[in-house]
């Protein structure tokens, strides 16, 4: 068994320099999977070192194709010689992407036998909206003992289908059904994020007919065939957060060499509001304080595209820590994303929770309702600034290992964080660039 590994981070050096961002996390594998739908091999470029990548790439080769490294960050997806149409359930137990796989897999085979998927412990993933979609195009599908079980003996059909709730992944999902369904496709409220329109525009390269309409509308019409494509993924906006975060909360002056600004206009906004400086190039964004910065208090509520990110909340909490007076945070797209809180309680912060006003909870939350638990909060209040204490730690998910390093490079004792395998699945040697910007972190 692989050993776990740690850091041990030594806060209270202002971090500068600059970063190249690398392709999204929550793109790369899903370009992956779709790649699988064409006739020839496709050439990703920008690909993140990521755990992600690399489960994906394994579940790819298990179904009998192959994922070819070819130059810095650059992959070659072959799928012309998938052989097998039932995966493992290994894959489920550390992958969220085994359902990306049904529709690729019912083209190939009719037929999709996957593991339930695992991933971050966030709150319930509600993938009915992935399988009613599904259903709307013809497939059968039933969930026994752990595997969802998929068939489509007479093919993929075009549909009109209308999700009841935003879904980025069950946006994807059906989207790759319907590039090779007979006809046409119209998915309604569908997925606005920039990942989904990076998954269309490799689609688009590979041959598929798609169109976004007004009103969240997403058009397909079926094609028989897809080709070979070059494809370079979009820069990770979730890593340009968490380095922008870094910068503000350890008072340093970060460059993002390829940051866009229309992908965190949410953010820059808020940061702005915060107190925060940035300043936006021909480079990407520069991230920095001044001596006479002085973060105030903001309120922030997460919400689906063009919204401020849910993935973004944790990361912001750490920051907000830093501002003098009170600010609200009220999550309203994860059901349970409060995970990280404790530890920074522990770290000093002054965190509690509470329940905002809602007039409309089916309107204002993205998840479903019938999911939450009594012991599930969706705001918190954090009052600051914070002087934040080292301590000790195991990192539970993606997101709560990224906020816990922000808030032990802030202070000025040292911080002990276990299992950092989390932090890797999603970003590219985040402990070795923040060394580089000059964070003093040993990994053990």
């Amino acid at each position: 068994m692989a050993k776990k590994k740690s850091l041990v981070i030594q806060g209270g050096v202002p971090l500068y320099g600059s970063v190249h961002l690398g392709g999204a996390k929550n793109a790369s594998f899903k370009l992956m999977i779709a790649s699988l739908l064409s006739e020839e091999p496709i050439r990703l470029l920008n690909l993140s070192e990521i755990d992600d990548v690399h489960v994906v790439a394994n579940i790819i080769a298990s179904l009998g194709g192959s994922v070819l490294s070819r130059g810095e960050r650059a992959l070659v997806i072959d799928g012309t010689r998938l052989k097998y149409h039932q995966m493992d359930q290994k894959y489920g137990d550390i992958s969220r992407a085994s359902t990306l796989f049904i529709p690729i897999l019912l083209h190939k085979f009719s037929s999709a036998i996957v593991p339930l998927p695992g991933g971050d412990k966030i709150g319930a993933r509600p993938l009915e909206r992935h399988f009613q979609g599904l259903e709307a195009m013809g497939a059968n599908i039933a969930v026994k003992k752990g595997f969802v079980h998929a068939s489509s003996p007479e093919g993929l059909h075009g549909t009109t289908y209308r999700f009841a709730k935003n879904s980025h992944t069950g946006t994807e999902t059906l989207i790759m059904a319907a590039v090779l369904a007979r006809g046409k496709t119209i998915l309604e409220n569908a997925a606005a994020e920039p990942e989904v329109d990076d998954l269309i525009v490799l689609l688009k390269n590979m041959g598929a007919k798609i169109r976004r309409r007004p009103d969240r509308i997403i058009e397909i019409n079926g094609v028989p065939h897809l080709r070979g494509a070059i494809h370079r993924l979009m820069p990770d906006r979730n890593e340009a957060v968490t380095y922008a975060c870094a910068a503000i909360a350890t008072g340093g002056d970060i460059i993002l060499q390829n940051a866009s600004q229309q992908h965190l206009a949410a953010f820059l906004e808020k940061l702005d509001e915060l107190g925060g400086h940035f300043e936006i190039g021909d480079y990407g964004i520069r991230f920095f304080t001044t001596p006479q910065t002085r973060l105030q208090a903001v309120d922030l509520t997460t919400s689906i595209h063009p919204g401020f990110m849910t993935d973004w909340q944790p990361l912001w909490a750490t920051l907000v820590c830093h501002a003098a007076g009170t600010s609200t945070i009220h999550e309203t797209v994860m059901q349970s994303r409060f995970q990280y809180v404790s530890a920074l309680q522990q770290m000093g912060a002054k965190i509690a929770y509470f329940s905002p006003p809602v007039s409309n909870p089916e309107k204002t939350y993205n998840f479903n309702l019938s999911d939450v638990q009594s012991s599930d909060c969706h705001a918190i209040k954090v009052t600051g600034p914070t002087s934040f204490s080292g301590g000790e730690f195991t990192i539970h998910d993606l997101r709560m290992g990224a906020t816990l390093i922000l808030a032990a490079l802030s202070t000025t004792e040292q911080t002990i964080l276990h299992n950092i395998s989390q932090v890797e699945r999603g970003y590219e040697k985040l402990p070795e660039k923040l060394v580089s910007l000059g964070a003093k972190i040993n990994k053990i």
